[in-house]
Formats: C-alpha cells, sequence, structure tokens
C-alpha cells in the first residue's frame, strides 16, 4: 500500500443562482449585516430552488469533476457522498448520482460526517485505491443545509447555504498526491451540534413539528471552544505524518464555518492571509460542501499549484474532525 499514491486528478463545484444577503435576511428575523459580518464574517449565502434537492447539486459538481479529469462515468469503480441532508433516508444520494451522470460500474455510498465528511470521503477512497480494490473514485461533499434551517433562529439561520464540489481521485505518481490524512471524533459531546427528530430516536410526529425539532440545533460558544482547539490539533498532527513542517505549508484549505475560527487557526499555523483559501463571506458554511468548493475555486484561479504543499482541515457534527495534507500535482 505503501508504494502507491493517491492524486486528485480532477475537481469541480456548483452552487445556486440564488444569493440571500444578510439584509434579506434582516427583514425575517433580529438581526443585521453588522451583527451577522462581525461575528462570522458571512456576507451572504446561496440557497437552492425548490425543484433542486442535494442529488442534483452533487451531480452537477461531479459532471464538472469528472470534465476537469477527462474520465468518463462508466470508468469510475466507486462514488462516496457526504451529506447530513440526503434526498432521502433512504436510497443513498450517491445511488442517485449514480444514476445521474451514468456510472452504472461503480459501487456508491454516502457518509453522514457533517462538515468533516469530505475529508473522511477522501481519506476513505485513497484507502480503496491504496489496497488496489478500485482505480478511479468520485468523492462529493453536498448540502443543502436551508431545508433544515430553522429561518426563525437568528443563530444558526444566518450561518448556512447550500452547494456541493467534488473530486476525482486515482493514482499518481511517486511523491505526490495525498501524503497523510488524521481523522477524528468525540461522540460525548454530539448534542452540542444536531437535527434531533427526523431519526429513529425522535421519528416525525406532531410534537416533533411543533418543537422545531427538525431543524439545526447548535450551542454556538461549545462549538467555537472545540473548532479553535481541534483544527489547530488536527493540522499539526497531519503535518507530523507527512515529515511536514509550518514552513513546508503553502495553502490551508479550512471548513468554511466562521471567520473568527479560521483566523485563530491560521495564527496557531502562523500563516499569512493570502496562503488560506476563504470564500466563507460570499457562501457561508456549506458543511460537508465548503473544503471541495473553496479547493475548486483555488484550483481554477491558479492559487494552487503542482508542487504546493497543501492543508485540508474540517470540524463538524459528531463531534468530528478531519485533516489531510496533499502535494498537488496533477498532469495535464
Amino acid at each position: 500500500m505503501k508504494n502507491i499514491y493517491v492524486g486528485i486528478s480532477g475537481v469541480g463545484s456548483y452552487v445556486p443562482e440564488k444569493k440571500v444577503t444578510n439584509h434579506d435576511l434582516s427583514k425575517i428575523v433580529d438581526t443585521s449585516d453588522e451583527w451577522i459580518v462581525g461575528r462570522t464574517g458571512i456576507e451572504e449565502r446561496r440557497i437552492a430552488s425548490d425543484d433542486m434537492a442535494t442529488s442534483d447539486l452533487g451531480t452537477l459538481a461531479a459532471k464538472e469533476a469528472l470534465e476537469d479529469a477527462r474520465v468518463k462515468p462508466e470508468d469510475i469503480d466507486l462514488i462516496i457522498v457526504a451529506t447530513v441532508t440526503a434526498d432521502h433516508a433512504f436510497p443513498s444520494t450517491a445511488c442517485i448520482i449514480q444514476k445521474n451522470i451514468g456510472a452504472m460500474k461503480a459501487a456508491a455510498f454516502d457518509i453522514n460526517v457533517g462538515c468533516s465528511g469530505f475529508v473522511y470521503g477522501l481519506s476513505i477512497g485513497e484507502s480503496f485505491i491504496k489496497s488496489g480494490t478500485y482505480k478511479k473514485v468520485l468523492v462529493i461533499g453536498a448540502e443543502t443545509l436551508s431545508r433544515v434551517v430553522d429561518w426563525e433562529d437568528r443563530n444558526t439561520c444566518v450561518l448556512f447555504g447550500d452547494g456541493a464540489g467534488a473530486c476525482v481521485l486515482e493514482k499518481c505518481e511517486e511523491g505526490s498526491g495525498i501524503l497523510s490524512s488524521e481523522l477524528g471524533s468525540d461522540g460525548t459531546n454530539g448534542q452540542v451540534l444536531s437535527q434531533p427528530a427526523g431519526g429513529s430516536r425522535l421519528p416525525a410526529s406532531i410534537e416533533t413539528l411543533e418543537d422545531r425539532l427538525h431543524y439545526i440545533k447548535m450551542d454556538g460558544k461549545e462549538v467555537f471552544k472545540f473548532a479553535v482547539r481541534v483544527m489547530e490539533k488536527a493540522s499539526i498532527n497531519a503535518l507530523e505524518k507527512a515529515d511536514l513542517n509550518l514552513d513546508d505549508l503553502d495553502f490551508l484549505v479550512p471548513h468554511q464555518a466562521n471567520m473568527r475560527i479560521i483566523d485563530a487557526a491560521a495564527k496557531k499555523l502562523k500563516l499569512e492571509k493570502n496562503r488560506i483559501c476563504v470564500n466563507l463571506n460570499k457562501y457561508g458554511n456549506m458543511s460537508s460542501a465548503s473544503i471541495p468548493i473553496a479547493l475548486d475555486e483555488a484550483v481554477k484561479d491558479n492559487r494552487i499549484k503542482n508542487g504546493d504543499n497543501i492543508l485540508l482541515v474540517a470540524f463538524g457534527a459528531g463531534l468530528t474532525w478531519a485533516s489531510m495534507t496533499i502535494k498537488w500535482s496533477r498532469r495535464r
């Protein structure tokens, strides 16, 4: 397994056309642009149209990634979709996307790791390729968080948006691609970020609807403390596993949850702002879609180039965390 190197050969993303600004939100909840920007760094977010589900967003991102990688859908062996807003409890969103893109040779499944999901998906896909089980893996992070946001709760509705990002994984040249990964979880604090109802614990009922338990519930202070602590730890661990130090790092692609969290992580890692990929102001928190969309934008803008060492790091519901180092190298 150590003799096989796995890298990202194609990237793609999709965000809905509809924009909801902070000024728009100030008309429906007690908030303001100044309050939101000062506490989060978010200025606007994208919201999916009523006729679009998570699989629709993921399909568009997947098609773009396949085209970028110059890979045909029928050559994909596995599809992994990271999402907390699946189209249905079952079938999986991955199976729906498989049908949509015509990747009928592929196995397909969803993973639910909150905002850490995309990096988890990359790590799982890498393992399948290194083991020789599969050759080409499509990893997608896709969310329609607007469907589970309580638009009467000003503490959460200002944070989230919809979108999807995707990557194609396959073998790459020796010494490049994914160098290390760090995955973790702490289930003892899962209650600080959850969607309480809709599962087997609290099935849908008149009571759960009246109590608004089908929406995102978050203890912002606890999540903030956890995020600042774990993003530094996970980042350092991933760099050490790859035998890299902070001076070797060219770009940080963090989960886009809150600008204060990103700034705190950057300070700990001694990174200048021009070495951090940020699009939080445009899209808000898109959970598992945040990192792949930020990565796609940085690649398309030629900020990330072959030979760059990049670090992906995220935290999410569970509570979970994930980080990964990659030496960027794509054949063109």
